[in-house]
C-alpha cells in the first residue's frame, strides 16, 4: 500500500488494476492501492515562436506565451485523460495547435503596416478571442491600393470578418479548448520581428511618415505665424486707431478748450469796452456838468496866470516896448508897459469869456 502525496498546484489521477480512475485535485496524501498516477499541473504556460503571414504578403514571427489552467471537474478530466493521457500531449496536440491556427488565421486579417502601426492592438485581440471562442469566418475580397513607398498600384486580397446582425463575429468552428474546460488567460506578445523586406518597407515608411509629419507640423507652425502675425496686425492696427483716437479726443478737448477760454475773453473784452465806454461817458457827462456849473473857471484861471507869467518874463527881458513916460491930457504920468500888459490881460480874459469887473463870485460868460 503506497500513499501519493499532492502540491496544490497539481492534479493526480489514479488507475487501479481494476481499471477504475480517481482523480485528486486536492493537496495531501492519496493512498495509491497499487494503481498508476498521472500528474497534470493545474496552470501551465506555453511560450511560442510562430511564423505570421500578412495580407501583402509580408512576413513575421510573432513571439509570446500564454497560460492555460485545466479543469478540475471529473467530467472534464476524464476525457483529457483518457485522449491525451499526460501533460506534454495536451499542450502539444490540443493547446499549441489552436494557438498556432489562431496566430495563422489572425495574419490575414490586416497588412504588414497595420500590425505594427493602426492595428497593432487588434492583432493581439483577434489571437487571444479566436483561442478562447473559435477561428473566424471571414470574406476574401480583392482590392486595388496604392504601395505605401513606391505610389504605385497593386491588388491585395482582403480578408474581412463576417459579422452576424449584431455585429458579433461569427465563427468557422468553436474553440476546442472550452471542450475540454481548459481555459486561457494572459497572453502577450513580447516581440514581432518582420522579414528584411518588411523592416525596410517599414523604416521607408517611418521616414516618409516622418517627412510627411516635418511637413504637416511645419505647414502647421506657418499656418500658425501667419494667423499670429494678422492678429499681431490687427492689434496694432487697433492700438495705432485707439491712439489717434486719444490723439483727437485730446486735441478736440484742447479746442473746447481754447473756445470756451475765446468765447469768455471776448466776453471779458466786451466787458471792458461796456465799462470803458461807460467810464468814457461818465467823464465826459462830469466835465460837462462841470463845465455848466463853472463854465470852466479853473483852468481858464491858471491859463491866465500862465499867461501873464510869460508876459512878464517876456517884459522883463525885452526892454522898454513903448515910451516910459506919456503925458496924457490931464497932465498925470502913468506907466505905459502897465497900460499894455493891462490891455493884453483883459483881452486874454475875454477871450476865455471872463468877466474882470465883477466882484465876489466868478461868473462866466457862455
Amino acid at each position: 500500500m503506497v500513499f501519493e502525496s499532492l502540491s496544490a498546484k497539481e492534479i493526480a489521477v489514479v488507475q487501479y488494476p481494476t481499471g477504475n480512475l480517481k482523480f485528486v485535485t486536492t493537496a495531501g496524501p492519496t493512498l495509491q492501492m497499487f494503481g498508476s498516477v498521472s500528474s497534470y499541473n493545474k496552470m501551465s504556460t506555453y511560450e511560442f515562436e510562430l511564423p505570421v503571414r500578412f495580407n501583402d504578403g509580408g512576413h513575421g514571427t510573432i513571439f509570446g506565451s500564454i497560460n492555460y489552467e485545466l479543469p478540475v471537474d471529473k467530467e472534464h478530466l476524464y476525457l483529457l485523460h483518457t485522449k491525451f493521457g499526460s501533460q506534454e500531449a495536451i499542450q502539444k496536440q490540443l493547446v499549441e495547435v489552436v494557438v498556432n491556427k489562431s496566430v495563422y488565421m489572425t495574419g490575414p486579417l490586416m497588412s504588414s503596416k497595420e500590425s505594427y502601426a493602426e492595428k497593432r492592438t487588434n492583432l493581439i485581440n483577434y489571437i487571444e478571442d479566436q483561442i478562447q471562442n473559435g477561428v473566424y469566418k471571414t470574406l476574401q475580397r480583392d482590392v486595388k491600393t496604392k504601395d505605401p513607398i513606391t505610389g504605385t498600384e497593386k491588388t491585395v486580397t482582403v480578408v474581412e470578418i463576417t459579422l452576424d446582425d449584431h455585429g458579433i463575429p461569427l465563427r468557422q468552428e468553436r474553440s476546442i479548448l472550452g471542450e475540454y474546460g481548459i481555459k486561457t488567460s494572459n497572453f502577450a506578445v513580447t516581440k514581432l520581428p518582420y522579414d528584411q523586406t518588411v523592416e525596410d518597407q517599414i523604416k521607408q515608411q517611418q521616414e516618409l511618415t516622418m517627412k510627411v509629419q516635418t511637413a504637416q507640423a511645419s505647414a502647421r507652425e506657418a499656418e500658425q505665424r501667419a494667423i499670429t502675425v494678422a492678429k499681431e496686425g490687427e492689434a496694432n492696427a487697433a492700438k495705432a486707431k485707439w491712439e489717434q483716437e486719444v490723439i483727437k479726443a485730446k486735441m478736440v478737448t484742447e479746442a473746447q478748450q481754447q473756445l470756451e477760454v475765446a468765447t469768455l475773453n471776448a466776453k471779458a473784452a466786451e466787458q471792458t469796452k461796456r465799462e470803458q465806454v461807460l467810464l468814457g461817458e461818465g467823464e465826459s457827462t462830469r466835465k460837462r456838468l462841470v463845465m455848466q456849473a463853472d463854465g470852466g473857471l479853473d483852468p481858464k484861471v491858471q491859463a491866465l496866470i500862465k499867461i501873464n507869467e510869460v508876459w512878464a518874463a517876456a517884459a522883463a527881458q525885452a526892454g522898454n516896448w513903448v515910451p516910459s513916460v506919456i503925458m496924457g491930457g490931464d497932465g498925470k504920468n502913468s506907466s505905459s508897459v502897465n497900460d499894455l500888459v493891462s490891455l493884453f490881460t483883459a483881452s486874454a480874459a475875454k477871450q476865455m469869456g471872463i468877466d474882470m469887473t465883477v466882484s465876489g463870485k466868478a461868473q462866466t460868460t457862455k
